[in-house]
Parts: C-alpha cells; sequence; structure tokens
C-alpha cells in the first residue's frame, strides 16, 4: 500500500507549502470557492476583484446588487448567470440561517454545517468542503478531479471511488490535521496542473515517479 504520508512529503520537499486558499477573509473564500466550478483561479481573481471594485464583496453587497449587475462582474469567472444565482442562494443561506453571522456558522460541528451547506442548491460536496476547511477551519478533506487522478495512477483502489469513498481513503490514511489537510490538498492542485495532467503527463519530472506506476504503464502500452 502506498503511504500517503510519504506522498504529501515528497510533494512538500518538491513544492513548498502552498499557503492556500488565498482570500483576504473567510467570506471572500466562500465567494470564491462557488466562483471556481469549473473555471480556472485567475478567471476568478479577475471576477473578485471585479466585485471589490465596486464594493461588492460583502454579504450585504451581494445581497443587495441586481443581478445583472452581479453577473457583469463576475463574467470572468464563465457561467456567470447560473454563477450569479448560486451566489445569491448562498447569501440568502447565510442571512436566513446564521444572521449573516460567519462566527455563527462556525459554531456548529462538522457534520450539521456541511448537511446544512449541502442543502443550498448549487452548492455541490467538492464547494461545500473547500468552504468548511479552508473559510470555517473545519478538519475535512477536499476531494477534486486532480485527487481523483492521483488516486487512479497509484492504483489506490480497484475501480474508480465516488467522492465519500476517496475522501474517507484520504482521511483514514493521514492524520486529521487541519493544516495537513489543507496543505496536502493544494498540493495535489500543484502536481495536477503542473504535472500529473490529464493528457501527456510530465512524469519525468514528478516528484511521485519512483512510486507510480502509472509511468510503467504508459511505456508498455507505448511498445
Amino acid at each position: 500500500m502506498i503511504d500517503l504520508a510519504q506522498i504529501y512529503n515528497l510533494l512538500l520537499k518538491s513544492n513548498g507549502h502552498q499557503s492556500w486558499w488565498p482570500g483576504e477573509s473567510p467570506f471572500e473564500v466562500m465567494i470564491g470557492a462557488i466562483l471556481t466550478q469549473n473555471t480556472s483561479w485567475t478567471n476568478v481573481e479577475k471576477a473578485i476583484s471585479n466585485l471589490k471594485s465596486e464594493n461588492a464583496l460583502s454579504i450585504d453587497g451581494i445581497s443587495k446588487i441586481k443581478e445583472q449587475k452581479l453577473a457583469q462582474l463576475i463574467k470572468p469567472a464563465g457561467y456567470f448567470n447560473q454563477k450569479t444565482l448560486k451566489l445569491k442562494r448562498f447569501v440568502k443561506f447565510l442571512i436566513d440561517e446564521f444572521d449573516g453571522n460567519i462566527g455563527n456558522m462556525r459554531k456548529l460541528g462538522l457534520s450539521h454545517l456541511r448537511e446544512e451547506l449541502l442543502s443550498v442548491n448549487g452548492i455541490g460536496p467538492e464547494t461545500a468542503d473547500s468552504i468548511l476547511l479552508y473559510a470555517l477551519e473545519k478538519p475535512i478533506f477536499v476531494v477534486d478531479a486532480y485527487t481523483a487522478r492521483l488516486a487512479n495512477r497509484l492504483e489506490l483502489f480497484f475501480e474508480p471511488p465516488d467522492y465519500h469513498e476517496l475522501q474517507e481513503y484520504f482521511m483514514d490514511h493521514i492524520p486529521q490535521d487541519l493544516d495537513l489537510y489543507n496543505d496536502f490538498h493544494a498540493q495535489i492542485v500543484v502536481l495536477g496542473k503542473d504535472t500529473c495532467k490529464k493528457t501527456k503527463p510530465h512524469c519525468d519530472k514528478c516528484p511521485l515517479c519512483g512510486l507510480c506506476p502509472f509511468p510503467r504503464h504508459s511505456v508498455t502500452e507505448a511498445k
């Protein structure tokens, strides 16, 4: 069995600590988690910059701004009409359930708060867990497409796992530590973006090359 702690240490040695998720406030991190659905972080940064320039990056700001105006501000993030509705619904949820006070959110236990987030139309498991981990500092491991790709290439499962199975695997095989969950996920994102690409991965430059069976399979398939 591959040691996930060893995987993390190799990634950390290669990339350094990632200090992720970027954001000046927990609310900004939450908005970023919604905006980053199906787009790159570069595009999200542009949308967030637009919101800041209009003094709209706040619960009150997004609550009161007209949908058409909000859609234009977040246009760089793509799917802007759908994401406008998601942001509006999320802010309404914050106001209705927590009086617009993020401190009130933190008082809830992890499982209860996760259920509450998942009840919001437009908030799926990855977005909910990103909000929980990065904005609310709750110890939960975030799973994304990069995580699934890494698990597949490391052959951690016989069959492709679903979100819950993959999340459970990581949480069962590494210590329950907020900082570790935070940086490990960030390390996987860097690996997936820069090296362990979906097509044409740079296996020769990968810090996990010595442990990963994928390069050997690739060579075999090419012969």
